[in-house]
This record gives structure tokens, C-alpha cells and sequence, in this order.
């Protein structure tokens, strides 16, 4: 056994090449895989600590006031547990050159709901005491003691900062996460009388008990709020904050599940192509060593022995690249999409079992597969080399005159190739595999593109302007300058299908509203009208939705009393982000729901009189909050940054597979022809005809397997989208004609270096010792 292990390093050693792109083939799917499953499940573990031990709340109750007694009232309702009142209202702070808006909320001397983690400092506890967000204080170089001066309800006032915290309802402050132009605080309730002119709430936060159905004790709030001045409600499950850090941890775990799987696909076809060729080509030492006495399985354990330590050193290497380089990404990404102090990601040492195991299995797999055959045979069989393949004529051979014009290089490798019809299939399955996954690889990564494009495209509003829950006036006086103005609304629903519900959203505006476009899959524009609702693509394919189809919407929000209705289906719309149903206010009142619109988009006749509008809407009281178009390019360009790194990785990687593979199998098929081009060299052929020959060769069957692999990567490139999709993210499925080219070049690329890095192996080819080994 310690002679065969010897020869297992000897072969590594003289094929070193070749051992190393079969440990980077394993190397690659180690590292994904380490890195988004630690990704996935160090993320969903925090949130849902990080959330308990700070209590987020259940629900918010939202008043125009409510005293601390009617407050103290609810909480003797059937299955609070505890229950908060606070004061929260919006404030701003003019610098030179920029305006930033901060939440202000009062918070009680015994906070238990929604407890700030403390960063530096202390809980404020005079009038005049402010505790601030931290990163809002980073972002404006703000320290413990330092005065902050803000315009709260129209006064100025000045504030001393007692300290920095982060708090959990606050995580996800905005679709960028812009700390420099939002920030929130938090103040004692002394402070309240001085800011509102007297003491009162306008805001519950209630911390349900464990089964208590939320929902319903919503609704129970609302009844018993008849005498109060309610204006409405929110879940968690409906926060902005909440909603998008779940929707990030959904869309990790798809990630963590399918990439992993691709690469662990191909990386077993890769390496059943790499170690059945292996085996093939040392037939003549497998009989030596059975002549020798050597038993059938050691010689299979010998030869196994082969992918399980290139797996391991694969996956060891895999799990250390992720730990320097994916593990700091993510956490540089995490940390600037999300306020969530104290997160590391730290990889397991369980996570390099399964690509460990993965890997060595699919070798032994194919080592067992391979050299069954072989060890069937007679020692005196398997050392002779194998009787020479009868030879038909070609085809081309067959045609008059042509075949004699060929050079007799090109004859040579015709005839090389149909000779060994399964060896050249073996090798060109390599590189069809590679040409697959590259043409993946590059397809998600402008597939991303194509979903941040897609914001500006569908939204070619100048503003939107987003009004306090019940504040849409009535009536308005608009500036000059507005060239168009639609009002909206956004309703949370649940979409039923049978057994299943979704979470979704429904937005409302009027049917000429030509600031919102929508396409259907082929990039055809659709219009609303008022007998139907336009579904997004995701939910379409999801449940199998076709125009014309009838679906059940419930309303959540409880002053709509969990509302159900049926809704035709007018058409199906591409929604890449934020994939939402829209409809009509024509159509919501043929339903029975009352319309109130919540949001106005404005359209400008002139880019200069924009700014000028901008201030209209901004002294208005009762809006809530302004987006325009920088707003929109910030959130395309945020998307692109946020998520470009892990599908570049993926290119890399993908690019480090295909070499690996092409590679290998290009060695292996100089070393089965060590014979052959031998007789050439003594022959008197020269070096660089000889690696024209070889080289050629190569080049053809790419030729070959990239026409192959063009119809299979749609296919492949369509499951692998449709697995990464979910109802609340479609990627576009298409591949365009530049991917398919870059892709294809890049395929031809690496033949070509793997080529020239293999031309010293031809150079190394001793002509005595391969003419007379068999002998």
C-alpha cells in the first residue's frame, strides 16, 4: 500500500498541472458554497436574535393624540402582553448645501419595547437631551455632547447629544440606506409638552402575546378606538424595516441553494470526465500492478485515492479563500444595506463537509465506473496496449478530389478524431459544460443589470410625493410648472390561491397615468383599465395566472376589515423590483372599496423649475416624505452595488471552472498521444507543427461543443432563473446575442492559454521512452 500511495504522488507530481485545475474545480464550489450558506444562515439567526432581545414591536396603532390614560386602557385587551405609548414626529436639518429629515420618537425611562442598543453614551433623561442614531452621527461627524440643532414642528430647537445608539425598527431606514440625509432620534417625555404644546401620544406600540393572532387584535383595537381620534395601523410584517430585511434573508437562502448545486453539477461532471480519461489512459500500469499481485481493490483504492485528496485540499482551499475574501464582502455589504450592530460572519468548519464529501464521492463514483472494466481484464490484457479500432473511410474521404487537397495535418486529426469518437465526445462534453456556465455566469450578472435599468425605465416621474397616512388634501392649488400630476395608493394585500397566501401589495391610480409605464415580457407597453387588475410576471409563473384569469385579493389593512375580493385578471406585467398588482380607482369602486389616495407623481415642464416645486410640496405639513429622480438613479445604482459582487464572483469562478476543465482534459489527451507524437518527432516534424496539430485539434472540438452547448444553455440558463425567482423577485430569463458572443470568445480564450501553457509538456515527450514503454 505504501509503494501504490508513493505512486499516487508521482503521478500528481508529473501531471502537477493537472492536479492543480482539478483542486481549483473543487476549490470554487467549496467557496461558494461556504461563503452564501454562511451568509444565509449567520443572517437569518442575528435578525431573529438581534430582534428578541430588543423586543420589536407587533404592531403600531397610529393616533392624532391619544392621552397616557386611553393609552394605559388598551392594554387590559385580550392578548397584549405589553404596551407602549410614545411620541414620534418628523424634523429636519438644514446644512449648506443639503437638508436632511429625522424621526423623532419620545421614549419612556422604562423602555421594553423596541430598546436601543447603546454605542456610546447614555439614555437621555433631561428636557433638552437627544440620544442619536449613530450612523446619522458618522455621517456628520457628530459626537456624545455636541449640540444638534433641528426644526421640529415648525420651531427651531437645539438639542444635546447624550448618546449613539442603534435600534431595531431602524435597521432598513430607506431603499439606499442614505444615513447622510435621514437619521432618527429618540427624546425623553419631557420633552414631548415643549415640541407638541401639551402632553399626549401618537403612537402604540404593542408587544403581542406568543399565538396571538396579530391581525385580530388589530381589528379588536380599532372597535374599542370608536371615541379616540384612530387613524390607522401597521404589522411588523408591513414595516418597510421588517419586510425588506426578510425579503434579503428569502432571497439568500434560494442563492445559498441553487449556485452551490450548479457548481456541484458541473463539478462532477467535470471530474468523472477528468479521472474515467485518467484511468483509461494508465491502463498498461493497471495490469503491471496486476501482474505484481496487486489486489482489484487496492488498485481501485489507489486510484480513488486520487479526487478524495484533491477534494480535500480542494474544499480546505475553497473554505480560506471564502474566509479572506467573501466572508469581509459581505459583511462590507451587509453593513451598508442594514443598521445591525455587531454582525460577523464566521464560517463553520462544518461547511467544508459537504463540498469535501461531495467531491470525493463523485470521484470515487467515477474511478469505480472507470475501472471496473479494466480490472475485469487479464494482467497480460491490460498491459498491451488496445488492438488498433478498424478504420472506415470518412465521408469526406468519399468526395473527389477534396480530401487530397487537405494538408496532411488536417488529415491526421480528421481521422484522429473519428478514430477515438468517444474520447473526442469526452473532451468536447468538458467544454460544453464550460460554455454553459459561462454563458450562465455572464446572463445573471446582466440580468442584474436589466433589473436596475428597469427602475428609471417604469418610473419617469420628476417627484412623488408620499402624505401622512389620512393627510391627502382634498383639494390642492399645484405650483406653475407642473406639466402632469396622478395621485396613487398603496394597499397592503394578501393574494389567496387555495391553500397558498402571499403577501403582496396593490397600487391604485388613475388609468391615464402616463408616469408609471408597463410592459409585458416582450417589452410591448400595457395600459390599465377599469375591469381588471395588471399582475406581475412573478406571481403569474409562480401560480400560473393568464390574462383573463379570475384572483382572490384580502386586504390586511384593518380599516379595511380584512376586505376579500375577486379580481379579474386584465394582463400580465414584467416587474423586475418591487413587484406590485396595480389597478384603477374605477375599478376599486365596482369592488366596493373606497379609494384615498396617499401619494401624488408630478411630472415638470422645465428642469428648472423643479427645485422651485420641490420647496411647494416640502412646506407642506402634512407630507410625509419626497423622491424624485436622483432618488431613482441612487436606488438603481444601490441595487447594482449591493448585489454585483456576488454575481462577479460568479463570473470569476465560473471562468476559473471552465479553465480548470478544459485544461485537465487537454493534458490527459497529450498524454494518451505520447506515442503518436513521438513517431512524429522522429519522424522529423518539427516542434511547432506538432503543437499546430495538437492544438488544432483542440480548437476544432471547441468549435464542436460550443454549437452544442448554445441550445442547452438556454435551457439550463431558464432553470436556473426560474430557481432564483420568487414572487417578490423576477429576473429577466432572456439571453441576449453579446452574452452568447462574449461567452463563446471567452470559451475559445481559454482553449487557447490552456494550449500554450501545455506546449512544454509537448516539448518534455521523451521519443525513446514513449515508443518502447509498451514494449
Amino acid at each position: 500500500m505504501k509503494i501504490l500511495s508513493l505512486k499516487l504522488l508521482r503521478d500528481m507530481k508529473q501531471s502537477m498541472g493537472q492536479f492543480i485545475a482539478v483542486v481549483l474545480v473543487i476549490a470554487v464550489g467549496a467557496f461558494f458554497y461556504t461563503g452564501l450558506v454562511t451568509l444565509s444562515d449567520n443572517l437569518s439567526a442575528y435578525t431573529k436574535g438581534y430582534f428578541e432581545e430588543h423586543n420589536l414591536s407587533d404592531l403600531n396603532v397610529f393616533y392624532s393624540q391619544i392621552s397616557a390614560e386611553d393609552a394605559a386602557g388598551l392594554h387590559s385587551m385580550e392578548g397584549i402582553h405589553h404596551i407602549e405609548g410614545r411620541y414620534t414626529v418628523h424634523a429636519t436639518q438644514s446644512f449648506e448645501d443639503a437638508k436632511a429629515a429625522l424621526t423623532l420618537h419620545s421614549i419612556p425611562a422604562s423602555n421594553e419595547i423596541n430598546t436601543p442598543k447603546m454605542i456610546e453614551g447614555r439614555m437621555p433623561t433631561k428636557p433638552n437631551e437627544i440620544l442619536l442614531d449613530s450612523h446619522y452621527a458618522e455621517a456628520h461627524h457628530y459626537r456624545v455632547g455636541d449640540p444638534l440643532s433641528l426644526r421640529v414642528n415648525d420651531k427651531d430647537m437645539t438639542f444635546t447629544i447624550s448618546g449613539l445608539n442603534e435600534n431595531v425598527e431602524h435597521a432598513k431606514k430607506n431603499e439606499t440606506q442614505d444615513h447622510q440625509a435621514y437619521g432618527a432620534t429618540y427624546i425623553p417625555e419631557e420633552t414631548i409638552s415643549e415640541i407638541a404644546g401639551s402632553f399626549f401620544y401618537n403612537e402604540i406600540l404593542i408587544d403581542a402575546k406568543d399565538g396571538y393572532d396579530i391581525d385580530k387584535i388589530g381589528q379588536a383595537i380599532e372597535a374599542n378606538s370608536d371615541s379616540l381620534p384612530y387613524v390607522s395601523q401597521m404589522s411588523k410584517e408591513r414595516t418597510f424595516n421588517y419586510s425588506q430585511i426578510h425579503q434579503t434573508i428569502h432571497n439568500n437562502k434560494l442563492m445559498s441553494r441553487v449556485i452551490p448545486i450548479v457548481l456541484f453539477l458541473i463539478e462532477a461532471v467535470i471530474l468523472f470526465l477528468i479521472m474515467s480519461r485518467m484511468i483509461d489512459s494508465q491502463r498498461n500500469q493497471v495490469g503491471i500492478m496486476k501482474a505484481l499481485g496487486v489486489k482489484n481493490r487496492s488498485i481501485l483504492l489507489h486510484y480513488m485515492g486520487y479526487p478524495v485528496l484533491a477534494g480535500v485540499i480542494g474544499s480546505i482551499l475553497g473554505y480560506a479563500i471564502a474566509a479572506a475574501l467573501f466572508i469581509p464582502l459581505i459583511t462590507t455589504s451587509i453593513g451598508r444595506s442594514y443598521s445591525l450592530p455587531d454582525l460577523t460572519f464566521t464560517l463553520s468548519f462544518l461547511t467544508l463537509l459537504p463540498p469535501m464529501i461531495c467531491s470525493s464521492a463523485f470521484g470515487m463514483l467515477s474511478c469505480y465506473l472507470s475501472g471496473r472494466a479494466i480490472l475485469q481484464e487479464r494482467a497480460a490484457q491490460a498491459m498491451r496496449p488496445k488492438p488498433p479500432k478498424k478504420m472506415k473511410k470518412l465521408l469526406i474521404e468519399k468526395v473527389p478530389g477534396m480530401w487530397r487537397r487537405l494538408p496532411y495535418s488536417y488529415k491526421i486529426i480528421l481521422r484522429n478524431i473519428f478514430l477515438n469518437k468517444q474520447k473526442a465526445l469526452a473532451s468536447s462534453v468538458g467544454v460544453v459544460v464550460s460554455t454553459v456556465l459561462l454563458i450562465t455566469a455572464f446572463g445573471t450578472q446582466t440580468a442584474l443589470l436589466q433589473v436596475a435599468g428597469q427602475i428609471e425605465e417604469v418610473n419617469t416621474y420628476d417627484l412623488r410625493v408620499d402624505y401622512y397616512t389620512g393627510s391627502f388634501p382634498d383639494t390642492v392649488t399645484l405650483p406653475p410648472g407642473i406639466a402632469d400630476s396622478y395621485e396613487l395608493s398603496t394597499y397592503p394585500v394578501e393574494f389567496i390561491q387555495g391553500e397558498n397566501k402571499e403577501q403582496a401589495t396593490l397600487v391604485v391610480t388613475e388609468q391615464e397615468n402616463e408616469l408609471i409605464h408597463f410592459y409585458d415580457e416582450k417589452g410591448n407597453r400595457l395600459s390599465l383599465a377599469d375591469h381588471g387588475v395588471l399582475v406581475p410576471k412573478s406571481y403569474a409563473d409562480q401560480y400560473r395566472i393568464s390574462e383573463g384569469d379570475m384572483i382572490r385579493i384580502q386586504f390586511t389593512a384593518p380599516e379595511l376589515n380584512q376586505t376579500s375580493v375577486d379580481m379579474k385578471v386584465l394582463d400580465i406585467s414584467t416587474q423586475y423590483s418591487n413587484p406590485s398588482f396595480y389597478s384603477t380607482p374605477g375599478y376599486m369602486k365596482s369592488l366596493g372599496i373606497d379609494y384615498a389616495p396617499s401619494s401624488r407623481l408630478v411630472s415638470v415642464e422645465s428642469a428648472a423649475d423643479l427645485a422651485s416645486i420641490r420647496g411647494f410640496f416640502e412646506q407642506d405639513p402634512k407630507v410625509d416624505a419626497i423622491a424624485d429622480k436622483d432618488d431613482l438613479k441612487k436606488s438603481a445604482q444601490y441595487m447594482l452595488k449591493q448585489n454585483s459582487f456576488i454575481f462577479i464572483m460568479f463570473i470569476i469562478c465560473a471562468v476559473i471552472l471552465s479553465f480548470g476543465a478544459i485544461y485537465t482534459i487537454s493534458s490527459i489527451n497529450i498524454y494518451e498521444r505520447n506515442r503518436e507524437l513521438a513517431t512524429l518527432k522522429v519522424l522529423g516534424y518539427p516542434k511547432r507543427r506538432i503543437n499546430r496539430l495538437i492544438f488544432s485539434e483542440n480548437m476544432l472540438l471547441t468549435a464542436f461543443a460550443v454549437i452544442v452547448a448554445l441550445p442547452i444553455s438556454g435551457y439550463v440558463y431558464s432553470i436556473i432563473i426560474r430557481a432564483l425567482s420568487s414572487t417578490h423577485q423576477q429576473i429577466p430569463d432572456q439571453l441576449n446575442l453579446v452574452i452568447i458572443l462574449a461567452s463563446v470568445v471567452l470559451a475559445f480564450i481559454l482553449t487557447l492559454i490552456s494550449n500554450l501553457m501545455l506546449r512544454k509538456k509537448v516539448t518534455r515527450i521523451h521519443m525513446i521512452e514513449s515508443l518502447k514503454g509498451v514494449e
